[in-house]
């Protein structure tokens, strides 16, 4: 049998870091979660650099920040490049092809032996473009190919391509890398009725139920995957990672992101629980520190003995994790750009913030990069450098 562990990351889409039993929420039902917590090393305190999808999902491949590998936003700004034109195209085609300066997790696990599966959110065309030998999305300019195409389908309508995967890389006897970015809590909100029944009541808002089911049915997808680990009695050379890509707090009164969440760098939409499992490597444990998700690239490497590159900005936690030792780092690091990328070849054109945690305090800053559409989700009114107290004030 291999000695390489399986390796799977479960990235959840557009969750708060409090919108888990286990993170405290007194109505969201997350059991499964709950129970995969319980398991691992916990850090309560983790973080996305950018709280935006496209570029955090970029820095989950690369293990590098946005203002590194170059897709800082989702789209082209359309301002000065129309959709509908050959040049939108081809400077899709450009921000995708940025990953070849880069060995994706998937390139290099591909050189030490492992099978690799793209399944949910993926905005840099076919999966085949990021290094994953097995995938779902096709990717763009084909028909639906911006963000995910067939790979949104995993989770919501079921999860056979990831159980067919999974047996054959184990009928290979083959260690295998599995991506799990499905397209939830993500809207469109639309959970199965016997999970929106669960939530309503006078009191709640319909919004707002109909996401609180939209984390609960993204829960019993992930127990439906943990279940397959376990069902081929692989959970003990398994390493499960758990992040968010970007936060997300429900506005009452419409179907959309109330401020300071999505797209911004406050704690709505940068921070998240992030979670390590391996048994009997990782002792289960709640720890206090920072972790960012900067980190989880070299730590998966390391897991799976592949090379580190020198130039990666995270760290290699699994010998905090296997040892139980602190993690020697006082600060970490964010930045957030503008939705629509002004200037593909020029990061700072976009750029709207940046931001350091070191110990409770967090600070933040601001920058007059260009943000065309969403202006609202950015109102920068307030200029001047900002200090939070986050043991005093969490929310901010």
């Amino acid at each position: 049998a291999n000695t390489s562990p399986n390796i799977v990351l479960i990235i959840s889409d557009d969750q708060a870091w409090t919108d888990y039993g286990f993170m405290g929420h007194a109505e969201i039902n997350t059991p499964h979660l709950d129970q995969l917590a319980s398991e691992s090393v916990v850090f309560r305190r983790g973080y996305v650099p950018t709280a935006l999808c496209r570029p955090s999902l970029v820095t989950l491949l690369t293990g590098h920040y946005a203002s590194t590998h170059g897709v800082t936003g989702n789209d082209p700004s359309p301002k000065s490049v129309p959709r509908d034109s050959p040049q939108y195209s081809q400077q899709r085609a450009q921000l995708i092809s940025y990953l070849d300066k880069f060995d994706t997790v998937p390139k290099v696990l591909t050189r030490h032996g492992y099978l690799s599966h793209q399944s949910g959110k993926l905005w840099e065309g076919s999966y085949q473009n990021c290094g994953f030998t097995h995938g779902m999305t096709r990717g763009f300019p084909k028909p639906g190919g911006r963000h995910g195409d067939d790979g949104l389908a995993i989770g919501r309508e079921g999860m056979e391509p990831i159980r067919s995967f999974i047996d054959e890389a184990t009928g290979r006897n083959k260690p295998f890398f599995l991506w799990y970015a499905p397209f939830l809590p993500h809207s469109p909100h639309n959970p199965p009725e016997r999970l929106l029944n669960k939530y309503r009541n006078d009191q709640l808002p319909i919004t707002v139920a109909k996401y609180y089911a939209m984390c609960d049915w993204f829960d019993e997808t992930c127990g439906e995957l943990l279940g397959m680990i376990d069902d081929k009695g692989i959970r003990d050379n398994t390493l499960v990672v758990y992040v968010t890509d970007n936060g997300w707090i429900q506005s009452p009164d419409s179907k959309g992101y109330a401020p300071r969440s999505k797209q911004t760098p406050y704690e709505g939409g940068v921070r998240t629980p992030i979670m390590y499992r391996w048994p009997g490597k990782i002792a289960p444990a709640d720890r206090p520190e920072l972790a960012s998700s900067i980190d989880i690239v070299p730590t998966m490497l390391a897991a799976a003995g592949a090379d580190i590159s020198s130039g990666l900005p995270g760290l290699n936690l699994l010998p905090h994790l296997i040892e139980a030792k602190p993690i020697d780092r006082d600060t970490i690091y964010g930045e957030s750009f503008a939705h629509d990328i002004a200037d593909i070849e020029n990061p700072q054109a976009s750029l709207l913030f940046r931001w350091a945690i070191e110990g409770k305090w967090k600070l933040l800053l601001t920058y007059d990069g260009e943000v065309n559409r969403y202006a609202s989700t950015h109102p920068r009114t307030e200029k001047r450098p900002q200090l939070f107290d986050l043991d005093m004030d969490p929310h901010e």
